[in-house]
């Protein structure tokens, strides 16, 4: 997915992270944070009402707040490797994982899918 109007960083974002639970607002906060530092050419914005990391205008990971869980999701989740089985969905492309407050992470092997997201989604637009 293209997202043009994506910014470095966007006030909406920001605003709508603020108004999360605070359990689920550490988690969302803590996981949109690992995907904005994943380079200087990650831009967000929000789509379907939240927070949406894009490598440029293209469209890599989000997170999700909901009742008593957060989403961290990829655009391309099928196809990334996923050795400890965090990936939950069956969708064409679309994966994520889901994390709940006082529930252990495997918080490395989340951190590599994030980055895992961002590496395919460059290598992606760089052969467009």
């Amino acid at each position: 997915m293209r997202f043009p109007t994506a910014v470095p960083r966007d006030a909406a974002v920001d605003g709508w992270l603020a108004t999360r639970h605070t359990g689920l607002r550490d988690i969302a906060c803590h996981w949109f944070d690992a995907m904005r530092a994943c380079g200087a050419d990650v831009r967000e914005l929000l789509h379907d009402g939240h927070p949406t990391a894009c490598v440029g205008d293209a469209a890599f990971g989000y997170v999700n707040a909901f009742t008593s869980h957060v989403n961290v999701g990829f655009f391309k989740g099928a196809e990334l490797a996923d050795p400890t089985g965090l990936l939950e969905g069956t969708g064409k492309s679309m994966r994520h994982v889901k994390l709940r407050p006082g529930e252990p992470v495997h918080r490395a092997a989340l951190q590599a899918l994030i980055e895992a997201a961002y590496a395919d989604m460059r290598r992606r637009i760089s052969t467009l």
